[in-house]
C-alpha cells in the first residue's frame, strides 16, 4: 500500500479516536454540571446515545449523507453501509456510490468511522440541555431519530454535495453539521419539556441549580478540548502538514482567548470570574471556529474566540431570562456559536490561508458571495431541524410520555429511572456465608475477620443490663462549630485529658446566615454553611471543664461561634471485649 495512503489512513484513525475521547468529556462535563442525584442518569444517557447513534449511522445514516442521491438527501448505498475501498492504493475502481467523500483517499471504513464520531457527537449536545427531567426511554429514541435520519440528511446538504455545497456554502469540521443541527434539536427539546421544578417563579425570579461537582466539569472541559484537536485537523482526512499545524492554531487560538473573554466578562457583569462562564468561554470558542478554521487566519482565530468567550456569558444569561432551562449551556455554546461561526466564514474567509482553497469572505474582498451562501445556510437548517425535532419531540411526548413525573423529578432520576445511585453510601457485607467458607476452605484462603452469618444471631438484652456496672455517671457533650475551629479544639480538649472524639461534618442553618454565591450569572444564598459536629463522651473529667474549655476556645463574640449540647448517656459498651461502663470508656475518654 502507497505510504501516503497509510499515513493518512493512521491520522484520520487517530483524529477519530480523539473525537471518540470527547465522549468522555461530555459525560463529565454534564454530570458535573447536573446535580447529585441525576449523575447515573447522565453517564448512562452519554453511554446510549453513542451506541444507538453508531447503530442508526450504520444501518441507514451513512448513505443518507454520503450516498449519490439529490441536492436533498442520499439515495445510494442505504441499508447497511459498505462499498468499495477507494483508496489510491488498491487500484479498484471507484464505484460512484458515495462521490462526495471520494476526495478523501482513506480505505472506506476509515472514513465511515471519523464520520460515525462526528455524528454521535450532535446528538450528545441534546443530553445536556434535557438533562434531570427527561424520561430514559424517550431520550433514546429521539437519539435515534435525530442520528438516523435529521443529522444525516443536513450532512447531505452539506458534505455530502447537496444544495448547499452546490452554492458554496463552507463548513470545515461541523459548526453547522454538528454543533447547529444539536444546537436546534436542543432548543426544541428544552421547549417542550419546560424548565426544571423550581428553576423559575411565578413572579420571574430565577434560581440557581448549581452543579454538584466542579471538579469533574473542569476536567470534561480539558478532555473536550484535546478532543478537539482531533475534531478540526482531523477533517482534513489527510496527514497534511501545513494545514494539520494551522488548523491546530486557529483552534487553541480561539479556545484560549475565549476562556479571557468570557472570564473578563463574568468578572464584569457578575462581579466574579466564574469558573462555569470560563468553561462555557472555552467551549463557544472552539465551536465558533469549527467550520472556520481551515479558511481563516491564525489573527482572525483571535477576534472570532475574542467576541465568543463575551457573547456566551451573554447568552447564558438572557436564557436564563427567557426561562429556557439548560442546565449545562447548549444552547449558548453549541447553537449560538454554530451559528456565528458559520457566518464568521462568510467574513474571514481568506483563500489558500492554510493550504485549503476557498472563496474569500467579505474582509477579504469577496464581497457578500459566501457571506450570503453561509447566511442561506443557517436559515436553512433552522427551519428544518426546528419543526422536524419539534414534531419528533411531540410524537414522543403523546406515545412514551416525555418527561418523568414530579416525585421521580424531586428525587433523582438516578433511582427513578436507574435505581441505583452515583454516590452511594458505603455499603459493607459484615457476615460469610456457608458458601463462603467452604470457599475458603477449599482454596486454604484465609477467612476474613468477621462474624459467620450462622453465629450472627440476636442478642436478647434485659433492661437492667444497661445500667452501668461502675454506677459512674456518662454524659456525652456535642459541640457544633466552625471547621477551622476543630485543630484548636482538639488541642485544648487534649490537655483536659479528652483523647477520644467522634467528627463530623455537617451543614448548620441558623441566625449566622448564608453567602452571596453566583452560578452561570444568577446570584444566590446558601443558606447551609459547613460545620463540624465533635462528640465527646465524658465521665471522670468534669463536664463543666469541657464546657468551658471548649467555650474558650471557640469564642468570637461573633455569630456563628456555634453551640454546645450536653447529653446524659445511659450505657457505654465496647464491641470488642463486651466491657461495659467505664472500663469501655477508657480509650474514648
Amino acid at each position: 500500500m502507497d505510504t501516503k495512503v497509510i499515513l493518512d489512513t493512521v491520522w484520520v484513525l487517530l483524529a477519530a479516536m480523539l473525537v471518540f475521547f470527547m465522549n468522555l468529556g461530555f459525560a463529565s462535563l454534564e454530570t458535573g454540571l447536573a446535580r447529585q442525584k441525576n449523575a447515573v442518569n447522565i453517564l448512562s444517557k452519554n453511554f446510549i446515545v453513542f451506541a444507538v447513534s453508531s447503530l442508526g449511522f450504520l444501518v441507514l445514516g451513512w448513505g443518507l449523507m454520503f450516498g449519490d442521491g439529490n441536492g436533498f438527501m442520499g439515495l445510494q448505498g442505504l441499508f447497511m453501509a459498505g462499498g468499495a475501498d477507494n483508496s489510491p492504493a488498491t487500484g479498484e475502481a471507484y464505484r460512484g456510490v458515495y462521490s462526495a467523500i471520494s476526495w478523501a483517499g482513506v480505505p472506506f471504513w476509515a472514513k465511515f468511522f471519523f464520520q460515525l464520531v462526528f455524528c454521535g457527537t450532535a446528538a450528545t449536545i441534546v443530553s445536556g440541555a434535557v438533562a434531570e427531567r427527561i424520561k430514559y426511554i424517550s431520550f433514546i429514541v429521539f437519539s435515534v431519530c435525530l442520528t438516523m435520519l435529521i443529522y444525516p440528511l443536513v450532512g447531505h446538504w452539506i458534505w455530502g454535495g447537496g444544495f448547499l455545497a452546490q452554492r458554496g456554502f463552507l463548513d470545515f469540521a461541523g459548526g453547522t453539521v454538528v454543533h447547529s443541527v444539536g444546537g436546534w434539536a436542543a432548543l426544541t427539546g428544552v421547549i417542550v419539556l419546560g424548565p426544571r421544578i423550581g428553576k423559575y417563579t411565578k413572579d420571574g425570579k430565577i434560581h440557581a441549580i448549581p452543579g454538584h461537582n466542579m471538579s469533574l466539569a473542569t476536567i470534561g472541559a480539558f478532555v473536550l478540548w484535546l478532543g478537539w484537536f482531533g475534531f478540526n485537523p482531523g477533517s482534513t482526512m489527510a496527514a497534511d502538514p501545513g494545514a494539520i499545524s494551522h488548523i491546530l492554531m486557529t483552534t487553541n487560538t480561539a479556545g484560549i482567548i475565549a476562556v479571557l473573554t468570557a472570564t473578563a466578562t463574568a468578572w464584569l457583569v457578575i462581579g466574579k470570574p466564574d469558573l462555569g462562564m470560563s468553561i462555557n468561554g472555552l467551549l463557544a470558542g472552539l465551536v465558533a471556529i469549527t467550520p472556520a478554521c481551515a479558511y481563516v487566519s491564525v489573527t482572525s482565530s483571535l477576534i472570532i474566540g475574542a467576541v465568543s468567550g463575551a457573547l456566551v456569558v451573554l447568552a447564558v444569561m438572557f436564557f436564563d431570562r427567557r426561562k429556557l432551562d439548560d442546565p449545562v449551556g447548549a444552547l449558548s455554546v453549541h447553537l449560538v456559536h454554530g451559528v456565528l461561526g458559520t457566518l464568521s466564514v462568510g467574513l474571514f474567509a481568506q483563500d489558500g490561508v492554510g493550504g485549503i482553497q476557498s472563496a474569500n469572505g467579505l474582509f477579504y474582498g469577496g464581497g457578500f458571495k459566501l457571506l450570503g451562501s453561509q447566511a442561506l445556510g443557517v436559515l436553512s437548517v433552522g427551519a428544518f431541524v426546528v419543526p422536524s425535532t419539534l414534531l419528533i419531540w411531540f410524537a414522543i411526548k403523546k406515545t412514551l410520555g416525555l418527561r418523568v413525573t414530579a416525585e421521580e423529578e424531586i428525587e433523582g432520576l438516578d433511582i427513578g429511572e436507574h435505581g441505583n445511585q452515583g454516590y452511594p453510601d458505603f455499603l459493607t457485607v459484615d457476615y460469610v456465608s456457608p458458601e463462603d467458607k467452604a470457599h475458603f476452605a477449599e482454596t486454604g484462603a484465609p477467612v476474613p475477620d468477621i462474624v459467620p452469618i450462622e453465629e450472627a444471631v440476636p442478642v436478647k438484652v434485659v433492661a437492667s443490663e444497661n445500667v452501668p456496672k461502675s454506677g459512674v455517671k456518662f454524659t456525652k457533650v456535642e459541640i457544633i462549630t466552625k471547621q477551622n475551629k476543630f485543630e484548636s479544639l482538639k488541642t485544648a480538649m487534649d490537655k483536659i485529658g479528652i483523647t477520644g472524639m467522634t467528627v463530623t461534618n455537617v451543614l448548620g442553618y441558623g441566625l449566622q446566615g448564608g453567602k452571596r454565591e453566583y452560578y452561570r450569572g444568577v446570584e444566590f444564598e446558601t443558606d447551609l454553611l459547613p460545620k463540624i459536629k465533635v462528640e465527646i463522651v465524658v465521665s471522670k473529667v468534669p463536664v463543666r471543664t469541657v464546657i468551658e474549655t471548649a467555650k474558650k476556645v471557640l469564642y468570637t463574640g461573633n455569630i456563628g461561634d456555634g453551640k454546645i449540647f450536653v447529653y446524659d448517656v445511659e450505657n457505654v459498651i465496647k464491641v470488642r471485649t463486651g466491657e461495659e461502663g467505664y472500663d469501655a470508656l477508657q480509650d474514648v475518654e
